[in-house]
């Protein structure tokens, strides 16, 4: 335990909730894939293929932290974890916030043409996240990332003139 604590430069034991927060969003996430792409036919199968996915997935976290941990500005490793819990909640919840929004503008797929449904659907989602991006990033401890990153994202769509 040390040595992982060392590794992910864990000063105090209430930082391990991020790991073990990380490990089980993780699980869960290869679990609900493994069900979708295998189907609910072989319960066996798919616990199967959910720890292939799960071990498969973490390698390409693990992968990617090595490839970030010199180019995101966070003081510690295991504030990466939060980082990337953020960016998976807010992706999520910016879907399922799109889809009501978009119920209550009265778009439906019934009464207007399927790709027009889902790139209003998209541009609606996109919104949102750029609003949960921030908030998520302000209850996780990681307001500042997140705004730096939220600046430099809206720079690129050309909103500039929004951040003065």
């Amino acid at each position: 335990m040390e040595n992982f604590k060392k590794n992910w430069q864990i000063q105090h034991n209430w930082q391990l909730l991020f790991p073990v927060l990380g490990l089980l969003i993780l699980g869960y996430s290869s679990y609900r894939l493994a069900d979708v792409l295998v189907g609910n036919t072989n319960m066996f199968l798919v616990v199967i293929f959910s720890i292939a996915l799960f071990f498969t997935l973490l390698k390409l976290t693990l992968f990617l932290f090595k490839k970030l941990e010199h180019k995101w500005p966070v003081e510690h490793r295991w504030e990466m974890i939060r980082v990337f819990i953020v960016f998976a909640v807010t992706g999520s919840s910016s879907m399922l916030i799109g889809k009501p929004i978009i119920a209550l503008i009265g778009i439906t797929k019934e009464n207007l043409n399927d790709v027009l449904y889902w790139i209003l659907y998209f541009i609606v989602g996109i919104i949102f996240y750029q609003i949960l991006l921030v908030t998520f990033g302000w209850l996780f401890g990681q307001f500042k990332f997140f705004w730096e990153f939220e600046k430099k994202m809206l720079r690129r769509f050309g909103l500039e003139r929004f951040l003065n």
